[in-house]
């Protein structure tokens, strides 16, 4: 078998981002590009890599196999090309992952707590949706995530090994309303009265999950804004331009004009806030962050 280090880089990505036109996006190439080195992996390895699928393109159990190689294979070259420039790190580098509203809600304490705890670490971080920061994992684009579940809290991915997952803390899903209005002095709200109100709800796809409308919501939910960025979504919400879902553990950071009412009248929504990261025994640079993401809660 004949491997190129350029092939391994487009498994690595497709990986990652699930389809061949988005690798191809992040790494530069044309989409035949990508295309043409995925079938000269397959042609190498002699069996199907690749299984396309009407949402994406997912690795098949040969393809994970030669991922698994393909990540050790790379971080090799990585760490040759820093010995032969001289640019080898002088702290430990962690590639730290998070769901959308965790940046805000426990990157800053924990990276505080970290730095006075393992001066010595140096941690880089990328904000992704759950599903996506699972794909970097098993890719190797990043060494943990920060993730979230819902109730029944299945695996987060069908792949085996299984990720080793670590519970931080279960929060629970508020609604974010205007601190002027309808909902003005209120602390709570029935489920009922969110069916016609103006919703502000992050971009979803086949792949990824509407995120910001209360996920019990009876009928269609009326979306009048979408923003991936929870800075625009709660400035929209505190100009009265409508609502969104938020986690309780984002109350400490709301600004100004925005209010958290529970929701009543439907099964409270808890949202559990995980770490997780590839099996097998991790790097005490790892053990040091998971500890300090940890010691948020």
């Amino acid at each position: 078998m004949d491997f190129s280090s350029t092939g391994l880089r487009v498994l690595r990505q497709i990986a990652e981002s699930g389809s061949f036109t988005a690798a191809a996006a992040r790494l530069g190439y044309t989409q035949s590009a990508v295309s043409r080195q995925a079938a000269s992996l397959e042609r190498s390895a002699g069996t199907a890599l690749f299984e396309r699928r009407p949402d994406g393109v997912r690795l098949t159990p040969a393809g994970l196999t030669l991922l698994r190689h393909a990540r050790t294979i790379l971080d090799c070259l990585t760490a040759a090309e820093r010995d032969l420039t001289g640019t080898a790190p002088r702290t430990e580098l962690v590639r730290l992952g998070l769901f959308l509203s965790a940046g805000a809600a426990i990157l800053p304490l924990a990276l505080t707590r970290l730095a006075a705890t393992d001066p010595q670490i140096t941690v880089t971080t990328t904000e992704g949706t759950t599903p996506s920061l699972v794909r970097s994992l098993r890719a190797g684009s990043i060494d943990l995530a920060v993730l979230t579940s819902r109730p029944p809290h299945r695996p987060l991915d069908g792949e085996s090994p299984r990720l080793h997952v670590e519970t931080v803390a279960d929060t629970e899903l508020v609604v974010a309303v205007p601190s002027t209005g309808a909902f003005a002095g209120r602390t709570a709200v029935h489920v009922d009265e969110l069916v016609d109100v103006p919703w502000i709800a992050a971009p979803a796809s086949n792949a990824e999950p509407l995120l910001g409308v209360w996920p019990g919501l009876p009928g269609r939910p009326d979306i009048v804004h979408c923003a991936r960025d929870w800075l625009t979504k709660l400035q929209l919400v505190a100009g009265g331009f409508g609502v969104t879902t938020v986690p309780w553990r984002l109350s400490p950071v709301l600004p100004p004009g925005v209010s958290l009412l529970h929701v009543e009248g439907a099964p409270p929504e808890i949202r559990r806030v995980l770490v997780a990261r590839l099996p097998g025994r991790p790097t005490p640079a790892v053990t040091a962050v998971t500890r300090a993401i940890a010691s948020t809660t």
